[in-house]
C-alpha cells in the first residue's frame, strides 16, 4: 500500500469515526444517556478528524454554542491548516523561504 492509500485511508477512517461520534453523543444527549467527553471529540477532531466533526456539527447542530468547545475546535483548525501549509511547502522545498520570514 501506498503512502498515499494509507494517508486517505486514514483521514476517511478517522472523519466517519469523528462523525459517528458527534451522531452518537447528540443521541445521547437527547436520551440523557451516557454522553462522550468534549476531551475525546476534541482529540478525534486533531487527530485528523476535524472535517467530520464540522460537518457533524452543522448537520445535527450539536455543540455549536458551546463554549470553550467552540474555540478549542477552531484553534485545533487553526494549527491543522497552518501545519498542512508548512507541510506543504516543506515537501516541495521552500521551506527555507518561510524561514526568511521569521
Amino acid at each position: 500500500m501506498s503512502t498515499a492509500t494509507a494517508l486517505a485511508l486514514y483521514a476517511a477512517y478517522i472523519n466517519i469515526l469523528s462523525f459517528g461520534l458527534f451522531w452518537f453523543d447528540k443521541r445521547a444527549a437527547r436520551a440523557g444517556r451516557w454522553r462522550i467527553s468534549e476531551q475525546t471529540l476534541l482529540t478525534i477532531a486533531f487527530l485528523g478528524g476535524s472535517p467530520g466533526a464540522i460537518a457533524a456539527r452543522h448537520i445535527f447542530r450539536h455543540k455549536t454554542r458551546k463554549e470553550p468547545f467552540r474555540t478549542r475546535l477552531a484553534l485545533i483548525i487553526v494549527f491543522q491548516v497552518v501545519a498542512a501549509v508548512i507541510g506543504t511547502l516543506a515537501l516541495q522545498g521552500h521551506l527555507d523561504a518561510l524561514a526568511n520570514v521569521f
